[in-house]
């Protein structure tokens, strides 16, 4: 049974500035983002260039945290947000929704797409393989804070772990490395994989979606469930709610795209 290190969540200072880990997972993930994205670029993907690139960064960063921040207070803790209004801004405190970020890159998508007069299906199976790891720099962001713990597990489980925040003492799964290897760094091979040999537009950003969905879907079961919100219907996690209709509209869309082609 394992003790979790106890991380300081400052990196780095640089003057007064604080960089903590979290948002330095943060920087990394875009980096690689834009790193494979100028891979796929010199591959001439369907006309998609560097300064496309360069602005679906600026407007995918914008959409991950704006989306994730309003993600967080209107699917997780409305009732609070609405009467400390100006908490909204503190993002500093912590509280990012995984799948507010998705619908806030999802939208500026659409702005983008819109805005290039390209079609959003082009756009997104371009994105869809160079977003699976900065979930996974993400989620070891989690883990050196020490958040985000998983559900009571067997003290006989070699990787098991004690989180001293949790303040039970009791071992735990660490479901931030869970979430890391299948919504990370297995995603991105599935989907990379995938993504090499041209696809029917369309299909690749359904893939990604039904596999985002059923990794968070399944690593839920090992997570603990937010004490304010514990199990909903059917003993699921707010977090497995919100990923059902992420699977059935990528699958939907993988079909959708293969059949069009066939």
């Amino acid at each position: 049974m394992l003790v979790h290190p106890q991380f300081d969540p400052i990196a780095v200072h640089v003057g007064p500035l604080a960089v903590h880990w979290y948002g330095l997972m943060y920087l990394i993930g875009f980096t690689f983002f834009y790193l494979l994205g100028l891979y796929r670029c010199r591959q001439e993907w369907r006309g998609i260039t560097k300064a496309n690139l360069e602005d679906l960064l600026f407007v995918g960063m914008v959409g991950v945290i704006v989306g994730g921040r309003l993600g967080f207070v209107l699917l997780y803790q409305p009732e609070y947000y609405l009467t400390h209004p100006l908490e909204i801004f503190a993002v500093w405190q912590g509280g990012m929704s995984a799948h507010g970020g998705f619908i806030g890159v999802i939208l500026a998508l659409f702005y983008f797409a819109w805005r290039n007069k390209k079609s959003i299906l082009t756009v997104g199976d371009f994105v869809a393989p160079l977003v699976p790891l900065g979930f996974f720099f993400g989620r070891l962001g989690n883990f050196i804070n020490g958040e985000l713990w998983g559900r009571v597990a067997s003290a006989d489980l070699p990787w098991s772990m004690i989180f001293p925040q949790a303040g039970d003492g009791v071992p735990r799964h660490p479901s931030q490395l869970y979430e890391a290897t299948l919504e990370g760094l297995v995603l991105f091979f599935v989907v990379w994989i995938y993504s090499i040999k041209k696809r029917p537009a369309g299909a690749v950003s359904g893939l990604f979606l039904f596999g985002y969905g059923l990794a968070r879907f399944v690593v839920e079961f090992f997570r603990e469930p937010d004490s304010y919100l514990g199990l909903q219907a059917l003993d699921l996690s707010r977090g497995q709610w919100l990923s059902l209709p992420m699977i059935i509209i990528g699958a939907v869309l993988w079909i959708w795209a293969c059949r069009r082609k066939a």
